[in-house]
């Protein structure tokens, strides 16, 4: 008897000036793609409440038995660690995100043993490392810091290489 596929699926959450299918997003899909899962990216467009976005991702988010991964970038970032316990995902990984800003949802525990990551610029203006740090050392998240800016624009190879790494190490 041969066991089904498992279902696999990454919902990317996208920044607060950005798109569904913005450059990171877009190179990150297709790495997932190529290991076999399902690419959801939300449309968070004109919608500019954190709180609002959490809703639309957890109604947005694979509701039927399989692995679910949450990826999001800057207020996507936020909104994907505020949304993980509503969803149970195999995983999270963020992109510089929007931990420590006023006016964003409080960010509840994470779910015990949720292998997460996040990825930060150094040169990170829109926000700033520091409260990053301090979250990613409370929760002991993996944390890798880039000589980078907010957009991580100079670092796309180095983000579709640690994504995959991600992505390989939380699929059975």
């Amino acid at each position: 008897m041969t066991n089904a596929p498992t279902r696999k699926t990454v919902v990317f959450s996208h920044g607060k000036e950005s798109g569904p299918w913005g450059i990171k997003i877009t190179r990150l899909a297709r790495v997932a793609e190529e290991l076999g899962f399902a690419v959801i990216s939300i449309d968070y467009r004109g919608v500019y409440d954190p709180l609002e976005r959490v809703r639309m991702l957890l109604d947005h988010s694979p509701k039927e038995e399989g692995i679910t991964v949450l990826a999001g970038s800057s207020m996507g970032g936020a909104v994907s660690l505020a949304a993980a316990a509503g969803i149970g995902p195999a995983g999270l990984f963020l992109m510089a995100p929007a931990i420590g800003i006023p006016g964003y949802p409080d960010l509840p525990p994470l779910p015990d043993a949720l292998p997460t990551v996040i990825v930060h610029g150094w040169d990170d203006d829109i926000v700033p490392p520091g409260p990053v740090i301090d979250y990613a050392r409370k929760h002991r998240l993996e944390l890798e810091m880039l000589a980078d800016g907010h957009l991580l624009e100079k670092s796309l190879d180095l983000l579709e290489h640690r994504f995959r790494f991600f992505l390989e190490r939380v699929t059975p």
